[in-house]
């Protein structure tokens, strides 16, 4: 049988009701229907201390960032919902990004982050949704790696762009997010030459009217 794009999909917020946990989610369900396996975690189930040198000197890498070092490492794709903190990415995810990149046993820091092709996404209460942070998101990854596609959504006033059960109230805003995770497993197929559902030909037909 032949693989599937293998997809990292999570939200730089601990929050328990975040909504771009919700947000990620719907990018995620996208990119499952297209074929893609994907693979939901939640940075509140990897809980690091912030980074520090002497830290790291004395103890170690820290248990929890080896293990979403080793998810990462099993993922070719990454679907990340970044909120926005006074214009720029939360420290949660910040400290998430330095504790991976540190060196293990000899093997290169950024070899989790190498050549992985991302999605970007963000939602927030404010009028830009988000957009602020994801300009510093980009920038980070491009500069350790990663391959970021240029199309990314940005769901603003999120507080009341989502319905309880976290589904988005305009249908065509969260079609286009469900098509950001299509795309995704569609670039990923192609990359690595792997099996990827084909689209119906209605849905294909709809996508092409999102604006």
């Amino acid at each position: 049988m032949e693989a599937k794009p293998k997809i990292l999909a999570f939200a730089g917020s601990a929050r328990e009701r975040s909504y771009n946990k919700m947000l990620v989610r719907i990018a995620a369900a996208g990119a499952r229907r297209a074929g893609a396996e994907v693979t939901m975690a939640d940075l509140r189930d990897f809980p690091m201390p912030i980074y520090d040198g002497d830290l790291e000197s004395r103890d170690g890498i820290p248990a929890n960032a080896l293990k979403f070092r080793h998810l990462m490492m099993a993922h070719q794709g990454l679907l990340i919902a970044s909120p926005e903190y006074n214009s720029s990415i939360t420290p949660l995810l910040k400290n998430t990004i330095d504790w991976i990149s540190r060196p293990v046993g000899g093997e290169d820091g950024l070899a989790p982050f190498r050549n992985k092709v991302a999605t970007l996404l963000s939602a927030s209460p404010g009028g830009f949704g988000g957009l602020r942070g994801l300009v510093h998101l980009r920038a980070i990854l491009g500069n350790i790696g990663v391959i970021v596609l240029p199309d990314q959504l940005a769901v603003a006033k999120a507080h009341e762009a989502f319905q309880p059960e976290g589904t988005l109230t305009d249908p065509k805003q969260h079609a286009a997010v469900e098509a950001l995770g299509t795309n995704l497993a569609a670039t990923l197929a192609k990359l690595h030459g792997q099996t990827l559902m084909p689209e119906p030909e209605e849905r294909r037909h709809d996508l092409s009217r999102i604006g």
